[in-house]
């Protein structure tokens, strides 16, 4: 079952349960269904117009996706192997299903797919957001997959029904996808990656829409960091080195902020005459997410172009830092602030 949490997303229901409904699988093997939530635009026509089932949640004092998607779950007969998280701002590859389905059976798995960037050639931000998502899901969560470790759960989450049944929905944070992540890691399910499964996000273009959705991915994961802190090392379910992991994930900054970070220390560093090996670790620590973006870099259609964009990075890394130091202040919110939408030519990668 592909379930589609929806917020006032006339603009791309369509494309999104249509991408869904050309799957070269058989269709009466799976099920589309929108949540169209508190919406007050024409989400539920177009989405059942599209060929979906639409269920319309009006719960103006509990908005919010992950409380769509528990409030869906309990609607939904549990006839299917696994339901899979879709946003209403992705497309995925015709193959989606099938690759998912070769990972059968799904009911007591967690897998999470390959996302990539929609609209790419947009601009100098979504150029930089398809290297390092193709950085991320070709090279390290491989990588992590083959030292056993579990990977983050995002856009395009499978879980299969029979944990949800064991289990539940618990993940009502601004951060659900990594409080799921946390929750199922803590009580020790596997959670695989499914690289060939790909799907595809439209990547906010301007600096505008980056803070709003940047801003509440830190808050969320940090919130998350601190209410499954102490059950992560408590945990009997895994072992030393995926508690670790864990804990590296939800502590980490991602790449840009991560290289922001270092220079910034590097600066002060420099000021009051730090040591020089301190900020030699802090630049080893770059090699490895750079390393990833450089070959991913390489392998990117219109490379020359694509680091090109890279210029931009200085602007674009000042922002983030500060971005990352307000997300500081929304620790402990439970609003969710939806990410405003465009309508781009699509291109994919």
């Amino acid at each position: 079952m592909f379930l589609v949490p929806a917020y006032n997303e006339e603009l791309l229901i369509e494309e999104c349960v249509a991408s869904l409904r050309a799957q070269r699988y058989p269709r009466d093997r799976f099920e589309i269904v929108v949540i169209a939530d508190n919406c007050t635009d024409r989400t539920a026509p177009l989405a059942r117009g599209a060929g979906a089932t639409c269920l319309e949640r009006n719960d103006p004092a509990h908005p919010g996706k992950p409380q769509a998607v528990s409030w869906a779950l309990k609607q939904l007969p549990a006839n299917a192997d696994a339901v899979v998280i879709i946003d209403a701002d992705t497309v995925v590859d015709t193959d989606f299903a099938s690759v998912l389905a070769r990972l059968a059976p799904l009911r007591e798995k967690a897998i999470q797919v390959r996302n990539g960037v929609s609209n790419p050639n947009e601009n100098a931000i979504t150029r930089m957001a398809a290297v390092l998502a193709s950085a991320k899901f070709e090279y390290a969560l491989p990588l992590r997959r083959m030292a056993g470790l579990n990977v983050p759960l995002g856009a395009g989450s499978c879980i299969g029904t029979g944990v949800l049944e064991r289990h539940g929905w618990q993940a009502l944070s601004i951060g659900e996808d990594l409080e799921m992540y946390a929750m199922l890691t803590v009580l020790g399910v596997e959670i695989d990656l499914a690289r060939e499964a790909r799907l595809f996000a439209q990547e906010a273009r301007s600096l505008k829409q980056v803070s709003s959705q940047r801003r509440r991915w830190t808050a969320g994961r940090l919130m998350v960091l601190r209410q499954y802190f102490t059950r992560i090392l408590r945990s009997r379910a895994i072992g030393p080195h995926q508690k670790l992991d864990i804990i590296t994930e939800l502590s980490t900054p991602g790449p840009v902020v991560h290289l922001g970070i270092v220079l910034v220390m590097t600066i002060a560093g420099l000021a009051v005459h730090l040591p020089w090996w301190i900020l030699g670790l802090a630049w080893v620590s770059l090699i490895r997410p750079v390393g990833y973006a450089l070959i991913a870099l390489w392998r990117m259609p219109g490379r020359w172009r694509t680091l090109a964009a890279f210029l931009y990075l200085p602007i674009y890394g000042a922002w983030r830092l500060a971005v990352e130091a307000t997300a500081l202040l929304r620790i402990g919110e439970k609003s969710w602030i939806r990410t405003a939408r465009h309508l781009p030519g699509r291109t994919v990668q």
